[in-house]
């Protein structure tokens, strides 16, 4: 199985939360990543392209291969800090 998503990437959930509130009030999720993820997909508006079931950390394949499509999930933790993640699709 495959799948695409977008996320960022902040050190602390306090972070998270704040981009989280401004993204419920229209903030654009790629402006944001590329602002403020930690990522060095942020670069790219956090979109970490194609990638296959196994090859994220549990918690965020998780997120990407059960939860809803193109909404934005989390603050998810793993080991690298808290996620917000969008995945885009599944196949």
């Amino acid at each position: 199985m495959r799948a695409s998503a977008l996320h960022i990437l902040v050190k602390t959930e306090k972070e998270a939360l704040a981009l989280l509130d401004q993204l419920k009030k229209g903030k654009d999720f790629r402006v944001l990543a590329k602002k403020h993820s930690t990522c060095p997909s942020g670069k790219r508006g956090g979109d970490l392209g194609e990638f296959r079931r196994g090859q994220m950390v549990k918690p965020f394949d998780d997120v990407v291969f059960k939860k809803e499509l193109l909404k934005v999930h989390g603050p998810v933790k793993t080991r690298f800090g808290f996620h917000l993640i969008k995945p885009l699709y599944r196949s």
